[in-house]
């Protein structure tokens, strides 16, 4: 296929935390805000006057001095960005806007607020708790968090506009995006994609990591680039896969996935579009801060909903998802000491090939790719196993 116009430049982007967009931001005066999670609604970060970084530790090392810190037996994930902070990578950020949510980023950001990290005298750090569960009372409780953790320290500390019409603008700007990624994503259902999963995780990966309002015209140029961009004759790739699991920031992984002929047609894990680019509806006479507050919990599939209603919901999503995109079986992957997608990676790979037929293939990994000749068999296998069951159904 002709290359993307504007893929290289995403790329780019990807490679440091404190980008050249991110730059022009706060040369424009903006501020800039971090995060890990998608519990910390991103439309709240992205009001007049701030931007929202998701943070990453692109082209990490060893994280030795992290290490020190948070211990060997942590998340990698979590101790790459700790490292990144003791390097100097995140000491452009004005705030860290921290979620009660995955410990180790908990433990990460709380190292951040109780150590001089971050070479910026505005810079403070404020902790959301996030509710397990997605009754009414969680609904309440989450909104006033929302409010007392995020909105209110940003007005005290900035002096930025957090009123209804404030939230309003920026859902408004947040829909668009979503939208786009929507209508871009929509290509994979295709039976022969103009756009592979490596290219769509990078352009999912800068809405998250860029200040919107500047990403926003090279989306609209993709987004009406794909309209008219013709696929290879024959696609190159011998099945369709739905790749699920925890933090996954990394397009090279995916890439990896894809050249080994499996093509990745839905991104079902933290830092994907599926869930995190639906469209936030303010019904009428209703708060904008509600209408953030509900959606982001009701939208939300993290296996930290532990319910057996909720567990049970999460498996079925994925399978519909299989179905949506016609895959012919799933990954799932997460990062080695990740508490909760352990569990979540191991219940998959039992009750989705016995409850709904779908070949899976289970990876536990590091955040840090190193491992990539041990993954390259273990996706090649899978998909020889792919190919072989459909030709037995097809008998």
């Amino acid at each position: 296929m002709r290359d993307l116009k504007h893929l290289i430049f995403f790329e780019k982007l990807l490679q440091e935390a404190n980008n050249d967009l991110v730059k022009q931001a706060r040369e424009e005066g903006r501020k800039a805000l971090g995060y890990t999670c998608y519990f910390m609604p991103e439309v709240l970060l992205d009001i007049p006057g701030c931007f929202g970084v998701r943070l990453r530790a692109p082209r990490s090392g060893s994280p030795d001095m992290a290490t020190y810190y948070m211990s060997n037996r942590t998340c990698h994930y979590g101790r790459a960005l700790f490292e990144r902070a003791l390097e100097g990578g995140f000491n452009f950020l004005d705030a860290n806007l921290a979620t009660e949510t995955c410990t180790v980023t908990c433990r990460f950001q709380e190292h951040l607020k109780q150590m001089d990290v971050i070479k910026n005298p505005d810079f403070f750090v404020e902790f959301t708790d996030v509710p397990f569960k997605k009754n009414e009372n969680s609904m309440v409780h989450f909104r006033k968090q929302l409010q007392a953790h995020v909105l209110d320290p940003l007005k005290e500390r900035f002096g930025v506009d957090t009123s209804d019409a404030a939230l309003i603008a920026a859902i408004e700007e947040h829909n668009e995006v979503c939208r786009l990624i929507s209508e871009i994503g929509a290509y994979r259902k295709l039976d022969n994609p103009p756009i592979t999963g490596f290219e769509f995780h990078i352009i999912q990966l800068v809405t998250l990591t860029c200040p919107k309002y500047l990403i926003l015209p090279y989306l609209r140029e993709t987004a009406e680039e794909l309209k008219t961009r013709e696929p290879e004759p024959k696609s190159p790739y011998r099945c369709r896969v739905v790749l699920s699991g925890a933090e996954n920031d990394d397009p090279d992984f995916t890439g990896l996935i894809e050249s080994c002929g499996a093509l990745v047609v839905a991104d079902r894990y933290c830092y994907g579009s599926l869930p995190g680019r639906e469209e936030i509806v303010v019904a009428e006479g209703q708060s904008p801060l509600d209408a953030i507050a509900r959606h982001y919990l009701n939208t939300s599939y993290c296996p930290r909903f532990m319910p057996q209603q909720d567990m049970r919901s999460r498996k079925k999503y994925l399978a519909d998802l299989v179905r949506e995109y016609r895959a012919d079986g799933l990954i799932v992957v997460s990062n080695k000491f990740c508490e909760y997608w352990s569990y979540e990676r191991t219940m998959d790979a039992l009750i989705l090939p016995r409850d709904y037929n779908i070949p899976t293939c289970s990876i536990e990994k590091e955040y840090v790719n190193a491992s990539t000749g041990q993954l390259r068999t273990r996706f090649q296998a899978f998909v020889e196993s792919v190919e072989i069951k459909k030709l037995q159904e097809a008998k």
